[in-house]
């Protein structure tokens, strides 16, 4: 009995390891995807003569879309299994990518962030409730978010090397860089192929949700809202969003109307604030397993705004002429990124915060609220940076974020404050009046 109860357990670590390396995949596939909306956003302007603003909704095509299906499906996504659900959405980035160079086109682009948001949403709600499945602790949970949000991070870093790879600084208008995307499509099939041949085990979470209409399970979601804990965490996850989008989605166009950079340095200096988000979530793995997790968020946030404050006054002394070279950066290049390092930690944290206090049958729901108002946020500070960014310049746009930090910080304090005090499962039956 002991020996066949090793060997179960031993194909059951066995079996987590490749969901983990394909949850891995499918994240890293999605951050080249979607977080290149801020090079599209640098291009577009280029290659279709569209203004700032109207460059701008191409956040909104992501992240509405993300949002509207996150929205619609994620009470559903027990039902249709997470690992299928995850396929879908593979599949559907995959064809779209293969697509679009054919047809380069300021449409296409839009069709092009409404498939990767439709895609993520299933992936996401998905990815978050497969951690409650292959995680045994709260802490194991934080941890491994931390990593897979920090490994997300690394994705975006590796897109903005591959998409400066294939700018053409001495014709703007070009539009090779389109057939990047078949790269992409490649790198789709291979996370398709190896999720379809991965085993997940939904059994547990499926026969939770047995009896429940399909009415019945969306009311619940809606009935989650209404849970003071959730409702703190839900403003938490759209102002967090609504700063990392509106200056990530921003920093190319930053690095070349304010700091002169040339098209292709503007793109690669971007990779500096993924590669420190990626960094500042590798350590926050690390660093709240033993520290608390608000102390250590609120002690972020004060130093991103600390951060602003320096560096943003510094780009009005750039020189004007057009930089082409690594060495004649300004130091405000380098230093503004950094604020990656601070803003890393919050998202996964709160996530896994939120996540944790729920029984693992109920994480797709509370996944899908996640992803409906992180899109919410992403593009709500995307429209407002690229609106203020045309009528008033780079710097005040980049001082708007000062606004949402200090929101945040209140958000927090309130989160943890309610958190001991709070027991989700009753306050959901009242709510639901069972």
């Amino acid at each position: 009995m002991h020996c066949v109860s090793a060997a179960k357990k031993q194909r059951l670590l066995m079996s987590n390891w490749r969901i983990k390396l394909s949850l891995f995949l499918n994240y890293f596939v999605f951050a080249i995807l979607l977080n290149s909306v801020g090079t599209v956003i640098l291009q577009v302007q280029n290659n279709f003569a569209v203004s700032k603003s109207s460059a701008s909704i191409l956040e909104a095509f992501k992240d509405l879309s993300i949002a509207i299906t996150s929205f619609l499906i994620a009470s559903y996504v027990v039902r249709i299994g997470y690992k299928k659900t995850m396929l879908i959405g593979l599949a559907l980035v995959s064809l779209m990518c293969l697509l679009i160079p054919s047809v380069p086109s300021f449409m296409m682009t839009k069709l092009l962030f409404a498939t990767v948001g439709i895609s993520f949403a299933l992936i996401k709600v998905s990815v978050f409730s497969t951690l409650g499945i292959v995680t045994n602790s709260k802490k194991e949970h934080l941890s491994l978010m931390s990593f897979l949000e920090s490994f997300f991070m690394i994705g975006v870093l590796s897109g903005n090397f591959i998409f400066a790879s294939v700018v053409d600084n001495s014709n703007p208008l070009s539009t090779k860089w389109f057939n990047i995307y078949y790269f992409l499509a490649g790198l789709s099939i291979v996370a398709f192929l190896l999720l379809s041949t991965s085993r997940l085990d939904e059994s547990q979470v499926q026969k939770k949700e047995e009896g429940k209409s399909a009415s019945q399970e969306f009311v619940e979601m809606l009935q989650l809202i209404i849970v003071p804990l959730v409702l703190v965490f839900i403003f938490s996850a759209f102002f967090y969003v609504l700063i990392e989008q509106s200056i990530m989605s921003w920093l190319p166009t930053f690095n070349k109307d304010v700091l002169k950079l040339s098209t292709s340095l503007s793109i690669a200096m971007a990779s500096i604030l993924s590669g420190s988000i990626a960094l500042g979530r590798f350590l926050a793995g690390i660093v709240l397993r033993k520290i608390d997790w608000l102390i250590v968020l609120t002690g972020c946030l004060a130093a991103a705004a600390a951060i602003i404050l320096i560096t943003v006054p510094l780009t009005k002394n750039t020189i004007v002429s057009s930089v082409t070279n690594l060495k004649d950066i300004p130091v405000v290049g380098f230093a503004f990124p950094l604020i990656g390092l601070f803003l890393a930690p919050i998202y996964p944290a709160i996530n896994s915060v939120i996540l944790s206090n729920l029984p693992a049958h109920k994480h797709g729901a509370m996944s899908g609220l996640i992803v409906v108002f992180s899109a919410l946020g992403g593009t709500t500070g995307s429209i407002i940076t690229g609106h203020v960014f045309d009528a008033y310049g780079g710097q005040t746009a980049f001082y708007f974020s000062l606004i949402p930090i200090t929101l945040l910080i209140i958000l927090l304090i309130i989160f943890k404050r309610l958190q001991p005090k709070t027991n989700i499962n009753t306050e959901v039956k009242m709510a639901g009046g069972h």
